[in-house]
């Protein structure tokens, strides 16, 4: 799966807020907490297909109007949040709409089975001398 993050880059808006943290006053006069909005429904870079897998993936993370925020302050930059914002969707996305292997079923190979009977042969044997008579 390959998606044009350049594009997705253009649908992304970013609102900046006083961040909690590390930052002594400047936290009280800098707003360098960066929130990432996306909104995946109306989103053009994606297909239907995909929208509805990040869509039922993302249930709880998505707003009702269907837009995904991701707020970002760990640094004391406005620019570095950011970029920690951008880094945290692009590794979302790929997450989100990776196709998973299909598990295989296996058997039961025979000494493992033959191992689990003994086992159990050996447990109910203990037990039956536990009882008096």
């Amino acid at each position: 799966m390959t998606l044009n993050f350049s594009k997705l880059l253009t649908e992304i808006t970013f609102t900046t807020s006083r961040s909690s943290g590390p930052g002594g006053q400047n936290v009280n006069k800098v707003n360098s907490k960066v929130t990432l909005r996306w909104n995946v429904q109306q989103s053009t870079v994606l297909t239907a297909e995909q929208k509805t897998d990040l869509l039922e993936k993302w249930g709880n993370r998505l707003t009702t109007a269907g837009e995904l925020l991701l707020p970002a302050s760990e640094s004391r930059s406005q620019l570095q949040n950011k970029e920690l914002a951008i880094k945290k969707l692009q590794q979302l996305v790929t997450a989100a709409l990776t196709l998973r292997k299909k598990r295989k079923p296996t058997k039961a190979t025979k000494a493992s089975s033959e191992k689990r009977l003994t086992r159990k042969k050996r447990d109910a044997e203990k037990k039956k001398w536990r009882k008096g008579v």
